[in-house]
Order: C-alpha cells, then sequence, then structure tokens
C-alpha cells in the first residue's frame, strides 16, 4: 500500500506541486481582498503580511513546476538566476509569515516586532552573498540555503503565527462571543501550527542533522505521502478556515451600523425632548409665573399669602433654571474632560454627595486619553448609575472603580442600597439608556443586584489608543 501511494504521487508530482501553489495564493488573494488597516481588530490590520506570505510562497512552488521546464530552452546562467530568484521567494515569504505572528503577539512582546527582519537580513548574509561568490556547486547551495530558510524563518514564522492567532482569538474574539469564528480561528492556528512542522522541519535530504534524518526522502517512506501532498492539505485547511474567519469583517460593519443608528436615535431623542420641554413646558412654567407675580403685586395686606406667593416664585424660577440647565445637558457638550477628572467631577457633585458618600478608585496609565465621544457615553453612564443609587436605592455609600486591564476598561458603579429584583422585561429608560450607550462603546454592560444587598454596574469596553 505504501508502495503505491508512493508510486502515485511521484507520477503526478506535477499536479501536487500546482495545488500546492495555488491553494496558498488563492489564500494570500483572499486575504488581500479583505485586508482592512482601519478595522478594530488587530488581527485584520495584520492580515497583509499573511496575504504576502500567501502570494509569494504560492509563487515559490510554482517555480518547482517552472524552472525544470525552462531547463531545455533557457541557458544555464538564466536557470541559476530563477533559482536564486525562488529561494529568494522562500525566505521572504516565511518572513511575512514571522511578520504576521509577531504582529499578533505585538500587545504581549512588542520587543519581537524586529526579529523577523534580522532573521532575514542574517540569513541573506550567511547563505546568499557567500553562496554567490565562493560556491562551487550551486546545486549544494540552493538546497542548503532552502534548508536554513526553513529551519531559520519557515518553523518560527509558523509557530508564532499559530500562537498569534490563538492569542488574538482569546483577546478579541472571544470577548465578543462569537463561537463559530472563535473555533475557526483555531482551526486556523492548529493548522499553522502543523504547517510549522511540515514545512519548516520537513525539509530536501541534506549532509547534516536533522536533515539527513527528517526530510523527504524518510518522511514519504515512512508515511507513504510526500511532504507537499500533505503541506498542500495543511494549506487548504489554512485557506479555508481564514477565508470563514473573515466574516468578522462583516458583523464588525453590521455591529458599527447599529451603533451609528442608535447614535442617530439618541440624537433625534434629544433634540425632540429639548425642542418639547422649551416649547412647552418651559413657556407654560414662564406664563405661571407671571401670573404669581402679578397677583403678588397686588397683595399688600395679607402677609400670609405673599409669603406663600413668594415661594411659589422662587419655586418656578428653580424649575426654569433647573429645565434650561437640562436642556444644556441635551446638546453635545463644548468642553472636554478627560475620564479621570470627570469621574472626579460627578463624584464630588453636591447634589450627589448630600443623599450618599461617593469614592472613587481611578487606576489609569497617566498617558492614556480616549476620545472625547467616549468620554462622553462613560460618564452619562457613571452619571446615571449614580443618579439611581442616590434617589431609588437610598444608598449611604457607593463606589466608582475605574481601571485598565490589559485592552480592556472596566468601569465599575457598587452601592449598599436597597437593591431590586432584576427584570429585564420591567426596565426603564435611565437603564435602557446606559445599555444603548454601551452598545455603543463596543462593549457589555452588567447589572448585579438583589433586594436588600445593593447593586453592581459594571461596564466592560475595549480600550482604543490612537496610532
Amino acid at each position: 500500500m505504501v508502495i503505491a501511494l508512493q508510486t502515485f504521487f511521484e507520477i503526478n508530482a506535477v499536479p501536487v506541486l500546482f495545488a500546492y501553489g495555488l491553494v496558498f495564493f488563492v489564500l494570500g488573494l483572499a486575504v488581500a481582498l479583505q485586508y482592512r488597516q482601519r478595522s478594530r481588530l488587530e488581527l485584520a490590520r495584520s492580515l497583509g503580511w499573511l496575504a504576502a506570505f500567501g502570494i509569494l510562497h504560492g509563487l515559490h512552488e510554482w517555480g518547482d513546476i517552472f524552472i525544470p521546464i525552462q531547463t531545455d530552452y533557457l541557458s544555464s546562467q538564466v536557470i541559476i538566476l530563477l533559482q536564486f530568484l525562488q529561494v529568494i521567494l522562500l525566505a521572504v515569504s516565511f518572513g511575512c509569515l514571522f511578520q504576521f505572528g509577531v504582529e499578533l503577539l505585538k500587545p504581549r512582546w512588542p520587543r519581537l516586532l524586529v526579529m523577523p527582519l534580522l532573521v532575514v537580513v542574517g540569513w541573506g548574509f550567511w547563505f546568499i552573498l557567500p553562496g554567490i561568490a565562493f560556491s562551487t556547486d550551486l546545486h549544494t547551495w540552493h538546497f542548503q540555503a532552502s534548508i536554513w530558510a526553513r529551519y531559520l524563518i519557515g518553523f518560527p514564522g509558523g509557530v508564532s503565527a499559530a500562537l498569534g492567532l490563538r492569542y488574538q482569538a482569546d483577546r478579541q474574539i472571544k470577548p465578543l462571543n462569537l463561537k463559530k469564528i472563535y473555533q475557526t480561528l483555531q482551526l486556523a492556528g492548529g493548522a499553522l501550527l502543523m504547517y510549522a512542522v511540515l514545512g519548516g522541519l520537513v525539509v530536501p535530504v541534506g549532509e547534516f542533522f536533522p536533515a539527513n534524518w527528517l526530510n523527504h526522502a524518510n518522511f514519504t517512506a515512512w508515511f507513504g505521502v510526500s511532504p507537499p501532498v500533505l503541506r498542500s492539505l495543511t494549506g487548504l485547511v489554512l485557506a479555508v478556515s481564514i477565508i470563514q474567519a473573515l466574516e468578522v469583517f462583516n458583523i464588525e460593519n453590521d455591529q458599527l451600523i447599529e451603533r451609528m443608528e442608535i447614535e442617530q436615535s439618541l440624537m433625534e431623542e434629544r433634540e425632540r425632548i429639548g425642542r418639547e420641554l422649551h416649547d412647552s413646558t418651559i413657556q407654560t412654567i414662564y406664563t405661571a409665573g407671571l401670573l404669581v407675580e402679578a397677583a403678588h403685586a397686588k397683595l399688600s395686606q395679607p402677609e400670609l399669602a405673599g409669603q406663600r406667593l413668594e415661594r411659589a416664585m422662587e419655586t418656578l424660577n428653580e424649575a426654569i433654571a433647573g429645565l434650561r440647565t437640562y436642556i444644556g445637558g441635551l446638546q453635545p457638550d463644548s468642553t472636554f474632560l478627560s475620564l479621570p477628572d470627570g469621574i472626579r467631577h460627578i463624584a464630588d457633585d453636591l447634589r450627589l454627595t448630600a443623599l450618599a458618600n461617593i469614592h472613587h478608585k481611578i487606576d489609569l496609565p497617566p498617558e492614556a486619553q480616549l476620545e472625547p465621544a467616549r468620554v462622553h457615553h462613560l460618564l452619562a453612564i457613571v452619571r446615571e448609575a449614580l443618579s439611581n443609587a442616590t434617589r431609588h436605592a437610598q444608598a449611604q455609600s457607593i463606589v466608582v472603580k475605574v481601571l485598565k486591564e490589559k485592552n480592556t476598561l472596566i468601569v465599575s458603579v457598587e452601592d449598599d442600597g436597597c437593591g431590586f429584583a432584576a427584570n429585564p422585561g420591567s426596565n426603564g429608560y435611565g437603564l435602557q439608556n446606559m445599555r444603548d450607550r454601551a452598545n455603543l462603546l463596543g462593549g457589555q454592560l452588567k447589572i448585579d443586584s438583589r433586594p436588600g444587598q445593593g447593586v453592581t454596574v459594571r461596564l466592560r469596553v475595549p480600550w482604543e489608543i490612537e496610532g
């Protein structure tokens, strides 16, 4: 059976090599067409390197078909040049795969970013220049350069890419509850790890260890299948899984559109409320105040009635001032406070501190900054949570915590109030607005509460640092 398989693949070596190159070329082309430089996902911004790897590696494998065919038509010097370019394509393609991996691992190990360039340049200085200048047997040089390109660049490149996919899947895809895409990326990581072994450790026959033991000939003898066949199958799994995982971009676009629609709806609702309060409520209260003032002017004797009318006028004026403040709050704020300053400003509000003791614990890097629009939504959520805790939950003590864990911002508001029975069907406008704002931030809002045990509002949103 093994001999039959070996004979079959020897006879069909050209179709196997063509399929091998085609799989990786299609992978690179598909990824290049879906490349999203401005995506919020770290994975998306690194896919250009994977696309370059697929296209260059496919061209390299097709060289094994094209170059032997040209030996009858081209001079030996041209054939040597083509073989030289083929080796360069192999090393550069592996370098792109290596760079793809370290880009994905950058948040965890940023110092690895220059490693692929150093390895590729070092390989070039060690094998390319001396090989061209001093090698008398170009065939042997070609094999040795290919072997060491696989050892030094291909194997670590495949391993780093596999680890990077796993890391990004756990870091950015899993929190979004995209189970299918998460599993697909896990499969792609497994395929890359398999390719690191098949493409980086199983090499042409060499005169040194381990190339004299773990090589194409022995591998085919052991398993009855040549390495290019298994590499093609591994590449096919990688291509299919990566192309399926690119569905995450469509999901990201859908979420972006949904947030824009929610933002537009909120703005329209604010404008409507502002117009109604100004055109109806304020004018009615203002008219009532004028009537009270006129009545008070005609009361010269009844002291008690005069006092009450004065109090009524003061109350109406306070109501008008409060409504004007409320309308101003519905308009976009022209001033900008950082998140820590905004939290402190809200926590020190006398209208809230008169009802409860409010403490804040802010643990953010000094250089960390958020966009004003995101800060606006965050402060609105905190303000609503504090308002609920002081006015409805009758809390005596409230703690606001703000911290950054890796690439996630966590904001929590904990109180010791009376709590409430969580019932999604009975949520008021305040809680719904909080959830809408959390959705706009691309985060998750969780409210834990039981009657008599206080309330904990916890918001987790991805941290974005521009540039």
